[in-house]
């Protein structure tokens, strides 16, 4: 797997990110049984739109012979003092094989000091058990359209201990 910093307004990559978009989303409205996740059914114009910026993972085989295409990206937005993950987003081909992990470490890894913060569906457990997994905290689960829950995560970035370079 290759992660590279990527742009959706390069061609034909926005185009990709898009398809991957709305290919990932489809799954997890199916997971969480609502399809009114605005980034679902977004346009390639609005996409280009978000002030985000984006990493993609591409896998190896596909990479090995030139760029191929992602398999996975995140997007995020900064402050000085918090990484607020936009969105995650994995091909359902490439599902629970390390894709989605890889990216928020990623992510994870540039923050520095900062807090972290992402929102997925409530009834979003593959996504949940993700974030948990690598020291998420649950905020709370709010209720941000009528019928539509989103539970919220935090977790502060740590230097790593010494016991963490064994």
């Amino acid at each position: 797997m290759i992660i590279i910093e990527v742009s959706p307004h390069d061609d034909p990559l926005g185009g990709e990110l898009l398809a991957l978009q709305k290919a990932a989303y489809a799954v997890e409205a199916e997971l969480i049984g609502d399809d009114r996740i605005p980034p679902l059914h977004e346009s390639l114009a609005e996409l280009r739109a978000q002030e985000l910026r984006w990493l993609a993972a591409v896998d190896g085989e596909r990479a090995a012979g030139g760029r191929g295409r992602p398999v996975g990206a995140v997007a995020w937005e900064e402050s000085i003092d918090e990484i607020d993950i936009n969105r995650l987003v994995v091909h359902p081909s490439a599902a629970r094989r390390g894709f989605g992990r890889a990216l928020v470490e990623a992510v994870l890894a540039r923050a520095g000091g900062r807090r972290v913060v992402v929102s997925t569906g409530r009834d979003n457990v593959p996504a949940r058990r993700l974030y948990e997994g690598l020291g998420f905290t649950l905020l709370g689960e709010t209720e941000v359209i009528p019928s539509l829950w989103i539970a919220a995560y935090a977790r502060r970035h740590s230097a790593p201990t010494p016991a963490d370079a064994r």
